[in-house]
């Protein structure tokens, strides 16, 4: 699995590690949308004035998962 992060203009790839779900709840039934979700709450806040998540780390704007 994978996250998109959209930088300047440029969508990259980031692959997701078990540090970044290190703290986080699981749901009930675990896959790919719930996983990527999961990510989303984490490491993004949304900002609603722009309608876009943003990653907390400022690496750029989350735009979603690829699952393998």
């Amino acid at each position: 699995m994978d996250i998109i992060v959209l930088q300047e203009g440029l969508y990259h790839l980031y692959p997701v590690t078990k540090a970044m779900f290190v703290g986080a709840t699981r749901p009930e039934s675990v896959d790919c949308f719930n996983m990527c979700n999961i990510l989303r709450e984490k490491l993004a806040i949304y900002l609603s004035e722009e309608n876009r998540h943003v990653m907390n780390n400022g690496w750029g704007d989350f735009f979603g998962c690829i699952c393998n």
